[in-house]
């Protein structure tokens, strides 16, 4: 029954991830120009996917969320600030550098592997899961990130930073339709205003491609980026899938947090990193092949660690 469990949830994910792959390796599709795709998974579907399953949660299931944002926000934020402070004092990598790798490791793929997986475990009892867990890294430490790459751009001008440039950087990170869909859906929920059920098929018509899409999309992204195994790739694989779990299964015995609730958090803990750092990196013009080869890696190496984590949390 467990094997079942696990292939039911594994296999669909990495087929359409290596779909994905395929069509950028063999060029049915351009794999250098994925903006429209971006777009469509970043600014439409999944937002409507992310906002439909907050905004229809009760005010209870929400509140009951509360310790899934603590220790997944406390998870993402030791890895980190661990990581950043390990490559900027050993390996003397730059600030902007250390940043994206920062995030590419501490900001799981929510959007392209946490939510396929944690539907087929939870099935759509998940969603609210993953989109409580996809604004605690995009208001926590995405926009950390974005004020460290600005940081940079601004001494390259000559210039310091001022902090209007700060509250621009804060801005544009929780401005974006993935970060404002779910917070505004967890503000309806808390105040229960739910969405009537038009409104409710409406959204639920895109956001049923989200998970889909966004696993193609992360597969064609990884299909552009060149692959270079060295100890950096294979220290940050480790941090991604097996530090994180255990910093989340460390921070489940320290935070109050219900046992049904601590399994999603250390599910969703055990998904491999995330591809915000090579899109960062590409639109900063940045190191976009280290940040690939760390989600390249990491990604292969989460069918063990999650096919483990699915069995120990989820036997039946």
């Amino acid at each position: 029954m467990t094997s079942n469990v696990i292939v039911m949830a594994l296999a669909p994910v990495f087929f359409v991830l290596l779909l994905g792959y395929a069509a950028g390796r063999f060029k049915i599709v351009d794999n250098h120009h994925v903006d429209g795709l971006n777009a469509l998974v970043m600014d439409f579907a999944l937002p409507a996917s992310l906002f439909a399953a907050t905004a229809s949660a009760s005010r209870s299931q929400m509140i009951a969320q509360t310790p899934l944002f603590l220790v997944l926000g406390l998870t993402m934020l030791l890895l980190y600030a661990a990581w950043y402070w390990a490559v900027r004092s050993f390996v003397k990598v730059s600030g902007p550098d250390a940043s994206l790798q920062a995030l590419t490791i501490g900001f799981p793929n929510l959007a392209g592997v946490g939510l396929p997986i944690l539907s087929s475990v939870l099935g759509p009892a998940g969603t609210v899961p993953v989109a409580v867990a996809l604004a605690t890294g995009s208001i926590l430490i995405s926009p950390l990130t974005l004020i460290m790459v600005e940081m940079s751009a601004s001494k390259s001008h000559g210039g310091e930073l001022s902090g209007w440039q700060i509250l621009s950087a804060v801005r544009r990170a929780v401005t974006k339709p993935v970060v404002l869909a779910p917070a505004l859906g967890i503000i309806l929920s808390l105040s229960d205003l739910n969405p009537d059920a038009l409104a409710h098929a409406c959204l639920a018509l895109i956001g049923s491609a989200a998970a889909g899409v966004a696993l193609f999309l992360t597969g064609l992204i990884l299909s552009a980026q060149s692959f270079r195994l060295d100890w950096k790739v294979v220290a940050a694989t480790a941090a991604s899938d097996v530090i994180r779990p255990l910093l989340a299964i460390a921070a489940v015995v320290v935070i109050p947090i219900a046992p049904d609730t601590a399994k999603t958090a250390i599910l969703l803990a055990a998904v491999p990193s995330g591809f915000f750092g090579i899109l960062f990196a590409v639109n900063y013009r940045l190191d976009s092949a280290t940040a690939g080869s760390m989600v390249i890696a990491s990604t292969g190496f989460s069918i063990i660690t999650m096919a483990i984590a699915i069995a120990v949390l989820f036997p039946h």
